[in-house]
């Protein structure tokens, strides 16, 4: 299977480059979808587009049989990217800095080895979109496919994630819990306005909020067990007009992490007792809670047979260290309703310095595009050999 991955390479580096170019957000990804169900359908694969608004489902093989998914992210994030390359981003703010222009290329490139293997079954191949972001109603792709019934009659589902701070030739793999759960809050912690020069005639939301700080970056050291992961981050403390008015209110907001469900509890209940500490002090709050992406789980089977392709492709060297994240994934929506897995697939050219997702400099080592495919490809086919036996 590595071996005719290989051959394929140009190909998928062709695709994953088209994608670069042109990133889409969201549910937005029209362009991408257009060239997934191009591309499909001129391999002969039957497809289904609008899935989830904007997803894309391809159908090989026999549906009479098991059905094993494999799913693909389609969309974008918006980042201005800086690498000079002559693939990069050619929409302004807009940046594949996930990968996910990987993940698509690769899908496709399995399509391509499996359009003309007898299967046992059916193979699904899931692209989804809104990985990143979530619809006006707080529902991100994943759970929007779900319900379009891409998940429907499958017996197993995978998926891959790029890792750039793994070398190239390897992958990492483990059962159990691997990413947290995602959890965002907004507060307005609000006091009374009024001049610089007489703080004593106001209740000043500044001091409030550091008070209140005080309090949240407490909470994963000195409320949650230690033995429980946990995060409690703020991403923005916003407030103040001018150097000499004392603010009426200031905008906090934060994201809360966890891999255990009674924490991920505990985190929102610490956040709304820290806040109460403003009302302690005079003054008063507002809160909103947004929940997230929950935990995911890879299946420990699943996971084993994953390995177990990795150790054939790639040898035992090509297994890195297992390795759980606080980072956030829909998937988990997917593996908390049918038995899957995610594995990371290093995408670091060997020697080479670390590229982070998420970042306005990541890029991949277009050399793992072929082993992500050949691994996608022979696990889907030994998990549909599983089932039919």
């Amino acid at each position: 299977m590595l071996d005719k991955s290989q051959e394929l390479k140009p190909r998928i580096v062709e695709l994953r480059r088209d994608i670069h170019r042109q990133p889409e957000l969201g549910f937005d990804v029209h362009r991408t979808a257009d060239l997934v169900a191009r591309t499909l359908g001129a391999l002969g694969i039957e497809t289904q587009t609008g899935v989830g608004k904007t997803g894309v489902v391809g159908y090989l093989g026999d549906g009479n049989g098991p059905v094993v998914a494999i799913r693909a992210d389609m969309d974008a994030l918006p980042i201005l990217e800086v690498n000079r390359v002559e693939y990069a981003s050619q929409v302004p703010g807009k940046m594949h800095a996930c990968g996910h222009d990987g993940h698509t290329s690769m899908l496709l490139g399995v399509a391509m080895l499996l359009a003309k293997e007898k299967l046992p079954g059916q193979i699904r191949l899931i692209f989804q979109p809104s990985e990143e972001a979530a619809d006006s109603e707080g529902i991100s792709g994943a759970p929007r496919m779900m319900d379009d019934g891409a998940l429907k009659g499958v017996n197993a589902v995978i998926a891959l994630h790029v890792d750039g701070t793994v070398d190239t030739g390897q992958i990492s793999i483990s059962g159990g819990k691997v990413s947290a759960a995602c959890d965002t809050f907004r507060a307005h912690i609000v006091g009374t306005g009024g001049h610089g020069a007489i703080p004593h005639q106001a209740n000043d939301p500044i001091w409030l909020t550091a008070q209140v700080l005080n309090a949240l970056y407490a909470v994963p050291s000195r409320r949650i067990d230690p033995f429980q992961p946990s995060v409690l981050s703020l991403g923005i403390v916003r407030g103040g007009m001018a150097s000499n008015v004392i603010p009426e209110s200031i905008y906090i907001e934060g994201t809360l992490r966890s891999m255990d469900d009674k924490v991920r509890e505990e985190l929102v209940q610490e956040v709304q007792r820290c806040l109460e500490v403003a009302r302690s002090l005079g003054g008063d709050y507002r809160l909103e809670i947004e929940r997230g992406y929950p935990a995911m789980r890879n299946d420990e089977r699943v996971a084993d047979l994953i390995a177990g392709v990795g150790r054939d492709l790639l040898g035992e060297a090509g297994l890195a260290g297992p390795k759980a994240t606080m980072g956030a994934e829909d998937f988990s929506f997917m593996t908390a309703a049918v038995p899957g897995a995610m594995f990371n697939l290093g995408v670091k050219k060997p020697g080479g310095e670390p590229r982070h997702v998420h970042a306005p400099n990541f890029d991949l080592d277009e050399d793992a595009l072929p082993i992500g495919t050949a691994m996608l490809a022979e696990t889907a086919l030994r998990l549909l050999r599983t089932h039919s036996a």
